[in-house]
């Protein structure tokens, strides 16, 4: 039944995403001290690795229902993964209403897909660990996106510039101490990463200072994945 329940929550999360009214970031009419293009947003291009991540989903979960359907490894990680899929079903119609219950929701959803990404298997790579740690690298990037735009949108933080810098530091910070202590493998690490160079792409060239940040925690990110990756080699 779980493994029934993880294909159909991807499906449902594709399905409702697409069916969702047209989002191109929170409205700047429901934030007091919104930016017309705030700096901590990425690039329009960048979010076009949902296709991605939607489609190695469902493969996910087709893949878990038809091969490991009663796998008691592949368990582990339904429950939560189930969750992240479920709420990422509904996150888009409510950020079009209500910037700070989707900021909620996404931390939410960063929460069960961490736990998801722990909790699968280390066999099945391609179908367990490598769309899990998308999911939750790109919902990392974009936790501290969210997060970021409510700070600086309800006047918390005085300036969009700083609530840029401050929200790439700690995104790179988290992402660091998740490809360290958990071993996220590279799929987490590409999706935060590009999520932070969609940042620097933003910002060039009216940024400078936004954008070199970015690119510098997207390679420390990189170089983080490639040192875990050759130290297990040699292990």
């Amino acid at each position: 039944m779980r493994a029934i329940l993880v294909l159909a929550a991807a499906v449902g999360f594709v399905a409702f995403s697409y069916a969702a009214p047209e989002f191109r970031g929170y409205d700047t009419s429901q934030m007091p001290h919104a930016e017309a293009r705030p700096p901590v947003q990425p690039a329009g291009y960048a979010f076009g690795i949902w296709g991605v991540i939607y489609l190695w989903l469902v493969i996910h979960g087709g893949y878990g229902l038809l091969m490991r359907a009663e796998a008691a490894d592949w368990d582990r990680s339904r429950w939560p993964a189930i969750g992240a899929m479920a709420l990422g079903a509904g996150w888009l119609w409510v950020a079009v209403a209500n910037p700070l219950a989707a900021t909620v929701m996404i931390w939410a959803m960063l929460g069960l897909a961490l736990t998801a990404l722990v909790r699968a298997p280390a066999r099945d790579f391609w179908y367990a660990k490598a769309p899990l740690g998308l999911f939750a690298g790109w919902l990392t990037a974009a936790s501290f996106v969210s997060l970021g735009l409510v700070l600086a949108g309800y006047g918390v933080i005085g300036s969009g510039r700083v609530a840029a810098l401050l929200m790439i530091l700690l995104a790179a910070g988290f992402a660091a101490a998740v490809l360290t202590r958990l071993g996220a493998g590279g799929g987490y690490a590409l999706a935060a990463g590009w999520g932070l160079v969609g940042i620097a792409v933003a910002n060039i060239p009216a940024r400078p200072e936004v954008a070199v940040l970015a690119l510098a925690a997207a390679g420390a990110l990189g170089w983080l994945w490639w040192r875990g990756r050759t130290e297990d080699a040699k292990a």
